[in-house]
């Protein structure tokens, strides 16, 4: 038996020796300050005075690159000083126009987190690709132009970095970057801090298993009050703003200035900024309080004795909201001229207006979704020569509905300005079971019409419905080819980053074998193009006085054909867009039937999308111009006018496997 070497009491602390013990190896002091930085507390510093201290803005990501300076931008000094630890706010709701500042304020809250107060952060994009280009254009630059979160967050070269493209690993903390179209990366994670940009431009559904935006937060609630939850976006269509809906459940902000003549304290309105008519360069806001106009050059001045105030009681005390137009930017930013003269661009065109509302004001669009009354349309009827293309169609689209016994076809000439004439409205007989109702169709595709011009136009892009019996439908659509045919799918809702999208291959059935992958399958917002349509269908049209002197319809503008009828013309407006509430009391926009039969709507609503399929939205001045000088060629069949794809380009129909050289010379 051994004796005890020491009377210490096994619950005594150690002595002076064992400290030295404790710590006299290599590596000691790195494990102390480690365990030193875990035990401390969050900081005290805001986000403001980190960013003023610390952010770097690199030439890559910025146009003012250099050190970040909060006093450029003053309004964000409360919004991100809120994100810092010591306030108690949770959720911060800005509801902005584009380009204030809000993106570089966020990252200036990431860089914050990663540098002073670790914690699991998720920073969440519209899609997963948007996040990729987040990563590199601004994530990228935000580390590599601060020497404190360079030393934090390892490079991607190195071994076991933790930093890819979408993760960015730091002690006590991790950066995960993702989409809201991917529930996957929504729910990767619990996170303390979750940066959500542009919540208007997410999805309804984040691969169908509900909202992105609860989705999102649902990660944070188990951390209780010290959570940070930021929301930031242009607004987009009053009733279904994400953003908009979490401004008004908020105090509602809004940044008071004071005016540099009488001293009044007010927030900028638009109807305020006035001007000599056709002169924007005389743009100058006139005072609530004394109606002295202000000359911008004072704009500086406004801003540094600006504050934010609210206007509303928020609905969560944990809550705070803001509201910001383009009128607060800075000097050397958005100009109260630059901003009068896309006012003065956009008259004419109700796209324009809602996208100045949106970008500019910060604020939604209102989306009138009155049904036009049709016997108005009856009484607007034009006249031109039945089956011809008038002189200001370009190119044709056709849309099909597929009915259980027809199949409904509706062809339309589009011209510059999405301008659009309905040349033809035919009725096949029949529906999907008939064999002959698709030998009719695949006619339809052959069949060219007269332009008035003398040239002949076929119909360059063709969409047709799958929502009944869309095996039917794929099988025909590939027979004839993915470059004419376009099968789509319409889907409701207007949150939709692109009113089209795709194509996704969608399996499909030939001669009873299944074929993977075998359709390309688009998806249409129809409630986007049916608000489009009703739009333009309420376009002011020029008298004929003002067309002899040479004025010319709007952009947009529909022209019916003397001879369409009564029923197709109720059917043409055949729906209403109305405003109902969901079970959780939100609103929600949905179009609803005013009668049973609505073809004519759906096939217009299908041949617009083909035209976007086209490419119309998105062609430059020498694609029109190309399309216009097809109409003075020799009228023919065999080479008609209004070609998309000019022989010579690639063609777009379907791909046959050439990896043992094409088909006849194999062997």
């Amino acid at each position: 038996m051994y004796a005890p070497t020491s009377t210490n009491s096994p619950r005594s602390g150690p002595t002076s020796g064992d400290d030295d013990a404790l710590t006299d190896f290599d590596g000691a002091g790195e494990i102390l300050r480690a365990w030193g930085s875990g035990l401390r507390p969050d900081p005290d510093l805001t986000v403001s005075e980190w960013a003023d201290r610390h952010r770097m803005l690199s030439g890559r990501a910025s146009a003012e690159p250099g050190r970040y300076r909060t006093l450029r931008t003053p309004y964000m000094r409360e919004i991100m000083d809120r994100l810092s630890p010591g306030d108690p706010t949770q959720r911060i709701v800005f509801m902005k126009a584009a380009q204030v500042g809000a993106t570089e304020a966020g990252n200036n809250w990431i860089g914050f987190a990663i540098h002073q107060a670790p914690g699991p952060m998720l920073a969440v994009q519209p899609t997963v690709e948007l996040a990729k280009r987040n990563s590199r254009q601004r994530i990228d630059p935000l580390i590599d132009e601060s020497p404190e979160l360079r030393e934090r967050v390892k490079p991607a070269r190195s071994r076991d970095a933790g930093n890819t493209m979408l993760s960015k690993e730091f002690a006590g903390g991790i950066l995960i970057m993702t989409g809201a179209n991917s529930a996957v990366g929504l729910r990767s994670t619990p996170a303390r801090y979750i940066f959500l940009d542009e919540v208007d431009a997410y999805p309804a559904s984040a691969d169908e298993e509900g909202d992105p935006v609860t989705l999102a937060e649902a990660r944070s609630l188990t951390f209780a009050h010290r959570r940070k939850v930021l929301l930031v976006s242009t607004p987009t269509i009053r009733g279904l703003s994400r953003i908009e809906r979490e401004f008004e459940a908020s105090d509602q902000r809004r940044f008071y200035v004071p005016c540099p003549h009488c001293g009044a304290m007010q927030w900028l309105k638009f109807d305020r900024l006035r001007w000599q008519k056709g002169r924007p360069e005389t743009a100058e806001y006139h005072c609530d309080g004394c109606e002295t106009p202000i000359a911008e050059h004072h704009k500086t001045a406004m801003l540094e004795g600006g504050e934010w105030r609210a206007t509303a009681t928020a609905a969560d005390p944990t809550t705070v909201g803001y509201h910001l137009s383009a009128l607060y930017s800075p000097i050397g930013w958005l100009s109260w001229e630059r901003i009068v003269r896309a006012w003065d661009a956009a008259q004419g065109s109700d796209e324009a207006i809602k996208a100045f509302r949106n970008t500019i004001l910060g604020e939604t669009w209102v989306e009138t979704g009155e049904a036009p009354d049709w016997q108005r349309l009856y009484d607007r009827r034009e006249r031109w020569t039945s089956g011809t293309v008038p002189a200001g169609g370009l190119f044709l689209t056709a849309g099909a509905d597929v009915q259980k016994d027809r199949i409904e076809v509706d062809v339309w000439a589009w011209g510059r300005g999405l301008e659009s004439w309905l040349v033809d409205h035919v009725v096949i007989e029949g529906g999907p079971d008939r064999h002959d109702a698709w030998s009719e169709l695949t006619a339809l595709l052959d069949r060219s019409w007269r332009h008035e011009r003398g040239a002949h136009l076929r119909i360059a892009r063709f969409a047709i419905d799958t929502g009944y019996e869309a095996p039917a439908v794929y099988s025909w659509s590939r027979a004839q080819g993915f470059g004419q045919v376009s099968p789509v799918k319409g889907v409701e809702g207007f949150n939709r980053s692109s009113p089209v999208s795709g194509p996704t291959f969608v399996d499909a059935t030939e001669g009873g074998k299944r074929l993977r992958r075998g359709v390309r399958l688009w998806t249409v917002a129809v409630s986007t193009f049916k608000a489009e349509t009703y739009r333009f269908l309420r376009l002011a049209r020029p008298t004929e006085e003002e067309m002899a002197d040479g004025a010319a319809f709007p952009p947009g503008s529909v022209h019916l054909p003397h001879w369409v009828e009564n029923e197709w013309l109720k059917q043409f407006v055949a729906e209403q867009l109305v405003t109902v509430r969901t079970k959780r009391g939100f609103a929600r926009l949905e179009w609803q039937k005013l009668r049973e039969r609505n073809e004519a709507l759906d096939c217009r609503v299908y041949a617009r999308a083909a035209a976007w399929i086209a490419g119309a939205d998105r062609w430059p001045e020498e694609k029109w111009r190309d399309l216009e000088d097809q109409l003075g060629a020799a009228p023919t069949d065999t080479d008609p006018a209004g070609q998309i794809n000019r022989p010579g380009q690639a063609p777009q129909g379907k791909r046959r496997s050439d990896w043992l050289g094409r088909r006849g010379g194999w062997f």
